[in-house]
């Protein structure tokens, strides 16, 4: 039976009940369900050898996004974030992007570059030439060093140098390998080629190697996707769905212009694709370097996103940008969780992973734009924040949502305001 990413009543349900229905959808084993359903998945001896000094675990929100159809086949989306609205936006323009056939994505292969920076040489551009007059030598030397990674199509496949003559510490050419790193994010991979590569570098240069490591501006990896909205099913009450779409394209273009709105608009696309990346125990900081380089590369920083009107009036938006994400290495396979949090989601390469997390960051986009260009971002926003701001006035059980509905209903959602209507509640 094929997977319905449609959630219905999902909000309504306990923790316990969405979590029965995730897992039996997911076909989780009767062990992965009980670790998602205690704290403590990540065992503190697993975390001890994670990283350095390691004296606890940290635990974040995990929830699904549902609704969510990608080139045709529905999918579940597994977000880790402490923000609210940002699951609940996310699903539900995946719920109106469906109306049009959802998200249609596509990517390049999984291509990394690594660079080798070479100084003290006084003819950077001869050196240049030695360098590309030894290509076969380079890449037989970086492939020698991962036989498995070319055992599964993967290797080093060319390399590009770059020469800067002129910097304050002299010449300096970068060599570039660029590396087909198949179901890693790679990271590993292309620095020990680097480091592989660079004393035969010098011996055919006569300089000096400094650096050896890659680059996350991962513009050769890039994911795409793009939906179509319709003016009917952006409609509201307040505004037509014409007023919608050209209020979304005018904050579109702000942003396309102006940096200190695109930081912002950016900031919101990696609302939705930060969670999906900490889920699967990907390097998110990576995926934010790579996204805000490449915002910047037609010198001025700019949206990732872009939002147009079709000759039939539907508003279209498209997403492009690097996504050097992996299924293997890393906490992809130390974590439990993120572990898990793959078999939800269900792709079987890196490619999909990425062309799955750029149709959650475009579909963030659009509830932002959809919000800002109509009642404001902070009406939907602050209902959802209203359960942290009661919760941290001390509410617990049923006083949560009393308090809740009293300060949504009076437009008010402040944490002291919060601490009266409880003590009031506590009083009566």
């Amino acid at each position: 039976m094929a997977l319905d990413s449609r959630l219905p009543n999902f909000r309504a349900l306990t923790p316990a009940q969405r979590l029965d229905h995730i897992a039996e959808t997911a076909g989780f084993t009767a062990s992965e369900k009980a670790q998602l359903a205690q704290p403590g998945a990540l065992p503190l001896e697993t975390a001890d050898g994670m990283i350095e000094n390691v004296i606890g675990t940290f635990e974040l929100p995990l929830a699904v996004a549902g609704n969510f159809t990608v080139n045709g086949r529905d999918v579940l989306v597994p977000m880790v974030v402490e923000e609210p609205s940002v699951v609940a936006a996310a699903s539900f323009m995946a719920k109106l992007a469906r109306e049009s056939g959802g998200f249609q994505t596509s990517s390049t292969g999984p291509i990394m570059r690594a660079q080798v920076q070479l100084i003290d040489v006084s003819d950077p551009y001869g050196a240049r030439q030695a360098i590309l007059q030894a290509r076969e030598e380079i890449l037989r030397i970086a492939n020698s060093r991962d036989k498995v990674l070319i055992g599964l199509g993967g290797g080093c496949r060319d390399i590009e140098v770059h020469v800067f003559p002129d910097t304050k510490r002299g010449p300096m050419v970068v060599t570039h390998l660029i590396v087909d790193v198949r179901d890693a994010m790679g990271a590993n991979t292309v620095n020990t080629m680097a480091e592989a590569v660079a004393g035969h570098i010098e011996s055919i240069t006569g300089g000096k190697v400094r650096l050896r490591i890659l680059s996350n501006l991962a513009d050769l990896r890039l994911a795409r996707a793009r939906a179509r909205f319709s003016p009917e099913v952006l409609t509201t009450k307040a505004y037509s769905g014409a007023d919608v779409i050209n209020g979304i394209v005018d904050a579109y273009e702000f942003a396309a212009v102006d940096p200190y709105r695109a930081a912002t608009h950016n900031k919101g696309i990696m609302n939705g694709i930060d969670p999906v990346i900490v889920a699967t125990g990907n390097d998110w900081r990576a995926v934010e370097a790579g996204a805000h380089a490449y915002a910047c590369r037609s010198g001025q920083y700019t949206s990732l996103t872009t939002w147009e009107i079709a000759n039939n009036g539907d508003l279209v938006g498209a997403i492009e940008m690097p996504m050097p994400v992996g299924l293997v290495g890393g906490a992809t396979k130390t974590h439990p969780l993120a572990r898990l949090a793959l078999k939800i989601l269900d792709i079987k390469s890196a490619q999909e992973l990425a062309e799955v997390v750029v149709a959650v960051g475009l579909a963030q986009n659009m509830g932002a734009l959809r919000a800002l260009s109509t009642e404001g971002i902070q009406r939907g926003h602050m209902a959802l924040h209203a359960r942290n701001i009661a919760l941290s006035a001390g509410a617990t059980g049923a006083d949560v949502d009393w308090v809740v509905k009293r300060m949504v209903a009076a437009g008010d959602v402040r944490t002291e305001v919060a601490a009266q209507y409880l003590a009031e509640r506590q009083a009566s």
